[in-house]
């Protein structure tokens, strides 16, 4: 007994947080407040916050009074969300905490009952739901309303005007299923599809941007069976490639060795040796015209002088393996490029070294190859190590100003990057 409660104390999160990202990561690090409002189908409210939850979201849940005194218990959607939910507001300005601006990313109403969308839209302000949606749209924070009420009500004059009403203001509405007599919720699996689209419509200011970007390590052969490579797991350059899409970017990811590449990626060009990574990246910069490069991938630094064209024997016992350094690929980049406004992105990798060297070292590299950014990162770090789903990063500029990235996973590191990217051009 005494050890489970020793692990229990031990634990950071809650264990309802275990699903987090498990089917998904479209809106990962997203923090959607969910509130629920007096009608019967709030019950379908919890299977709407682990769905969220799944795909990578932190859900907080913020109930009316009805729904949460004789529909579902508070008790319930703590479990479903592993967050505190509010039921009542209090001295801590819960409606602040979760819709002031840049408090969330999204306010979803699951279900709306025709007397809170009334409320919204005459702007009475008397219950939790409708102080949060009051806040939120003072906030200019997204807002999705999700109707559930007998088909008669839905098209009473009075209920379309107001929903017309809000429809003007930019709250977005998810019209309900008429089916016996009843305009019936939206399941979960739609309502995500909304979600999903909405967050993802910040990003617009990447649309019809050609980039490119490399990923993964290289190989350099030994003889025709053995190789020297690195660790890299490829998912930075994956998350950023799947990312720009997501924007709207037209994407060409050049990738050696790692993790599946994601289906959203479409113009994948494998490579395995540095030469091969090479001449695929030359050849699209010469052929061409890309905005945007982002050089992530992982490429050898040293190959062996000589290659032999036969398995080494291992009878043979010690033999002396002489290794070169290898040209930098990156330092050809803006010298090939058919634009000359390229946007290159450079990544550093180093290894336990201080927070100053890091970034020392990051701007050195920089300047060898006239990046605009660089991101840089220490796998020596606990959470960052090569092949990990997080990363911690400094970003630095050619004014040598720094933005550090706490860790985070590389998906909300890869949303940043290329946020900064579309400020920058």
């Amino acid at each position: 007994m005494r050890g489970g409660l020793y692990l229990a104390k031990k634990r950071k999160t809650h264990p309802s947080k275990d699903i987090v990202a498990t089917q998904g990561k479209e809106i990962l690090g997203k923090k959607i407040v969910l509130c629920v409002t007096g009608s019967v189908a709030a019950y379908k409210a919890i299977d709407l916050a682990r769905l969220l939850m799944r795909h990578g979201a932190d859900v907080y849940a913020v109930m009316s009074e009805s729904s949460s005194s004789m529909l579902i218990k508070a008790d319930i959607m703590k479990w479903a969300t592993g967050n505190e939910v509010v039921t009542k507001l209090t001295g801590e300005l819960e409606h602040i905490v979760l819709a002031d601006t840049n408090m969330a990313d999204l306010i979803l109403v699951y279900p709306c009952t025709a007397n809170t969308i009334g409320k919204i839209a005459n702007g009475i302000d008397d219950t939790t739901v409708t102080s949060v949606l009051t806040v939120a749209l003072g906030s200019r924070i997204p807002i999705i309303v999700v109707p559930a009420m007998h088909k008669s009500m839905y098209t009473n004059d009075i209920i379309a005007k107001n929903i017309e009403r809000l429809n003007g203001i930019g709250v977005k509405f998810l019209e309900p299923v008429i089916s016996e007599n009843k305009a019936k919720i939206l399941d979960p699996d739609f309502v995500l599809q909304s979600v999903i689209e909405e967050l993802n419509v910040r990003h617009s200011l990447l649309s019809g941007k050609n980039i490119l970007v490399t990923a993964g390590s290289t190989i350099e052969y030994i003889d025709p069976v053995r190789v020297i490579t690195n660790l890299s797991s490829g998912k930075m350059g994956n998350a950023i490639a799947q990312e720009a899409v997501i924007a709207g970017a037209n994407v060409t990811l050049v990738y050696g060795h790692g993790m599946r590449d994601s289906p959203r990626i479409r113009n994948v060009i494998r490579v395995n040796t540095r030469v091969e990574m090479e001449t695929a990246v030359l050849s699209e910069l010469s052929s061409k015209r890309y905005d945007i490069i982002i050089f992530c991938a992982a490429i050898t630094d040293f190959a062996p002088q000589h290659m032999s064209s036969k398995k080494i024997e291992t009878k043979k016992g010690t033999i002396v393996l002489p290794l070169l350094p290898t040209a930098k690929v990156i330092d050809q980049v803006k010298h090939i490029s058919r634009n000359d406004k390229l946007f290159l992105v450079a990544f550093k990798a180093e290894h336990k070294v201080s927070d100053s060297y890091l970034i020392k070292k990051a701007f050195q590299k920089l300047q060898e190859c006239e990046a605009d950014l660089v991101i840089a990162n220490d796998i020596g770090r606990a959470g960052c190590e090569t092949g990990s789903d997080k990363n911690e990063v400094f970003i630095i500029d050619k004014e040598k100003k720094v933005i550090h990235l706490p860790l985070q996973y590389k998906q909300q590191i890869a949303i940043m990057i290329l946020d900064l990217i579309a400020d920058r051009i």
